[in-house]
């Protein structure tokens, strides 16, 4: 079928909501909102007022323009908060998966291909990794080549400080187990392998989210994160929680920061933001209604 729909101006657009029942306190506001955040970027945010099995879709919830500019500008913060947790568990992770392994298999662990369980996933991880670290131009990517011929890959230590988040978990999950897969999954107050494997998997769906200036608020997480059942540290009582929903990752999130640092800011940052959640919506983020009276919120 061709595609036919013609640009909509912003004038047009206020007609549009209206004639769906979405109520306008200042239509000036409006105009500057719409001039500077996309229609379509904000349809993110009327999608649960609306009841989208109806051509038009209509609002069926009373709801104002200004209350969605208010949510558009709760998830923005919401993905500030989580992304700057994020930059402090990446990097945590980065540092203790190189630091594991270049202490007994030397500088350039990340080409032996015995460490991993899979040949080929192995053999495309690795161009993978050369590809990031041809894109670099970190100034000790470029001095290594300018010194050194062999071998023509970096060191570990420098390879895998460019490599992304989501391809350093790719690799995590390659390698085979070990003691140093174990004292990996330790320092961060985990007993088991398999969970810190999904939960490095689902932490960088959520950084790429947050980079990309994706919608966090009310997001279906793609990949589910796992409880811990029998956790080394505190962790919440109730676990009849959505594991799609932030919420839980939040939960995870919160816990590997714990074992970073004992000062982490993270927690009374997301109690303080989420007093501040419009229109309810506490609940579209998998948040239970007693969430703030477990003790290892408070």
């Amino acid at each position: 079928m061709l595609y036919s729909k013609p640009a909509v101006s912003i004038p047009d657009q206020i007609t549009k909501l209206k004639a769906r029942h979405l109520a306008f306190g200042d239509e000036a506001f409006a105009i500057h909102c719409l001039s500077n955040i996309s229609y379509y970027r904000l349809r993110a945010y009327t999608y649960p007022f609306q009841d989208n099995t109806l051509p038009d879709h209509p609002f069926v919830v009373p709801v104002t323009f200004e209350q969605i500019i208010e949510l558009y500008v709760f998830d923005r913060k919401l993905r500030g908060l989580v992304f700057d947790a994020m930059e402090k568990i990446e990097i945590a992770m980065r540092t203790q998966i190189i630091h594991q392994w270049a202490m007994p298999y030397g500088s350039h662990w990340q080409l032996n291909e015995t460490l991993f369980r899979d040949t080929n996933r192995f053999n495309n991880q690795i161009v993978s990794l050369q590809t990031e670290i041809s894109r670099s131009n970190e100034t000790f990517i470029e001095h290594y080549k300018k010194t050194y011929t062999e071998p023509v890959d970096p060191p570990s230590w420098m390879s895998l400080e460019v490599s992304s988040f989501g391809l350093l978990s790719q690799m995590f999950r390659n390698l085979k187990k070990s003691p140093e897969k174990i004292a990996v999954a330790k320092h961060f107050g985990l007993n088991n392998i398999d969970l810190l494997e999904n939960w490095m998997l689902c932490f960088s769906h959520i950084r790429n989210t947050c980079a990309h200036h994706g919608r966090l608020w009310n997001r279906r997480l793609t990949a589910h994160i796992t409880l811990p059942k029998n956790p080394s540290n505190p962790f919440i009582q109730n676990r009849k929680i959505l594991p799609y929903k932030p919420y839980a990752a939040s939960c995870c999130m919160q816990y590997i920061l714990q074992n970073i640092s004992s000062d982490t800011l993270f927690k009374d940052g997301l109690k303080a933001l989420m007093k501040t959640c419009p229109l309810k919506q506490e609940k579209e983020m998998g948040f239970p209604e007693d969430w703030r009276s477990e003790s290892f919120w408070k």
